[in-house]
């Protein structure tokens, strides 16, 4: 079964431009993020897809393998099921949604969902959740999750879910924006229309659930540092020096 990472990438942001290119150490992020997620086990491949030549040139500048892909997607998870299908992946390969601003990224969490796929054929998605840190959790920025028995997802919010009404051992869940998909199913979903509660929370993740698919979740014990400001650059810049 063939098992491929994507990770999607733009120039364009409105918080941090060019942050693909941003420099961590003398090398652009994007090709940290290659770098650790060509160190998970079950990746068969990894390749970049983007609509910017420049970071398909400082990707294959390293060694690395980029797709250029359509300008007009709304979702990094449109732009990963354009790769596959230019890969000419089969139906039933696992895709690895894999985020362009995680240059810490730890190899585990994309192993943990690729597992979970494998062990279940039933299964078209899945994802990765830790336990959230207590100054995250009023953060809307953090989005939490809360699992069934089966460790299959009920809900995700960026409101702090379940809610302790009273004294609760329960923990508050983390989830971390990586996804493992059936490339059958990530093709219907992009094809499905956004929902109501997907709107609401702007949170895509709800359609899947919203229309009735399931999603298991893997748990890891921390999340990586995403970067969406220039504090957070300056952050990992710093953890990498230090050899993180």
């Amino acid at each position: 079964m063939d098992v491929v990472g994507i990770i999607p990438a733009r120039l364009a942001a409105t918080r941090l431009p060019n942050k693909p290119l941003a420099d961590i150490g003398g090398k652009p992020m994007i090709v940290h993020v290659w770098r650790r997620a060509r160190k998970a086990a079950s990746l068969q491949e990894v390749w970049v897809a983007t609509p910017d030549v420049a970071i398909v040139e400082a990707v294959e500048r390293e060694g690395g393998k980029a797709l250029l892909t359509s300008p007009q997607h709304r979702t990094g998870t449109d732009r990963v099921a354009e790769a596959a299908r230019l890969l000419s992946l089969s139906q039933e390969a696992i895709v690895v949604n894999i985020q362009g601003d995680e240059p810490l990224l730890e190899a585990e969490s994309i192993d943990r969902m690729v597992q979970l796929l494998q062990a279940d054929p039933s299964l078209d998605m899945a994802s990765v959740m830790c336990p959230c840190p207590q100054e995250s959790l009023d953060d809307p920025a953090c989005v939490k999750v809360v699992c069934g028995r089966n460790g299959d997802a009920l809900y995700f919010s960026r409101s702090r879910i379940p809610y302790p009404r009273q004294t609760s051992s329960v923990p508050v869940m983390q989830h971390m924006g990586l996804y493992a998909y059936r490339n059958r199913f990530l093709q219907l979903f992009t094809t499905l229309e956004p929902t109501p509660l997907e709107c609401t929370e702007s949170l895509e993740q709800l359609r899947a659930l919203e229309w009735g698919y399931r999603i298991r979740m893997a748990r890891v014990e921390k999340a990586s540092i995403a970067v969406d400001t220039p504090e957070d650059l300056e952050r990992v810049r710093l953890l990498l020096a230090l050899g993180a």
